[in-house]
């Protein structure tokens, strides 16, 4: 489609945990992505580019685009919403959860209704993962139950990080600091356009 004889040095500080399942990995290969077709002046489409990352990891397209998105399908069919930009407390349990383990799980629940974007927006979701991550994983478990003591707690795709959202970064900010010694966390602002289109696209 397109080449290059340029090269590039890239050089990655990794900070969001292996396993976390909150994106790290893919969204790293998306900036890759975005950041290669700028230097190199390719030209290639955000369509093009999304397809590109489909090939090295489904949820690689939403990170592409850079828009918060209702994802259906495995991820490939995205609609751009609108959410509020709330802050979220994370908490990182010292644990690796396998997604190949929890999608292969024959305890896994795999006959959940669909449900709507407008129901989402409405109601919430939930996440059929999280009640067989916190029965296999009691580091999980811990901190599900001891974040729900301040707010609706959840687990992150398939990974082992632990969120809820707060209205301020201050609620946020209290919170982290009450937490268990042996649970590490962090805060973290939802946004609906990503850093990186910010900085590349204006």
């Amino acid at each position: 489609h397109s080449s290059t004889v340029l090269g590039a040095d890239i050089s990655l500080e990794k900070v969001l945990p292996m396993g976390g399942g909150i994106g790290g990995g893919s969204s790293n290969a998306a900036t890759t992505l975005l950041a290669l077709n700028t230097l190199w002046d390719l030209n290639l489409s955000i369509d093009t580019l999304a397809q590109l990352g489909s090939r090295l990891g489904a949820d690689i397209p939403v990170f592409v685009r850079g828009h918060t998105a209702w994802a259906e399908g495995v991820g490939d069919k995205l609609i751009t919403v609108t959410m509020p930009e709330r802050y979220y407390l994370v908490l990182t349990p010292d644990c690796h959860v396998s997604t190949a383990r929890i999608f292969s799980h024959k305890e896994l629940t795999r006959d959940t209704p669909d449900i709507t974007v407008a129901a989402f927006l409405e109601q919430g979701g939930g996440n059929d993962c999280q009640p067989l991550v916190q029965r296999l994983f009691t580091e999980v478990d811990e901190a599900i139950k001891w974040l729900n003591q301040y707010a609706e707690a959840q687990l992150t795709g398939t990974g082992c990080c632990v969120f809820a959202s707060f209205e301020s970064r201050q609620q946020a900010q209290q919170i982290l600091l009450n937490t268990p010694e042996h649970l590490n966390g962090f805060i973290a602002k939802g946004v609906n356009i990503s850093t990186t289109h910010r900085v590349l696209f204006g």
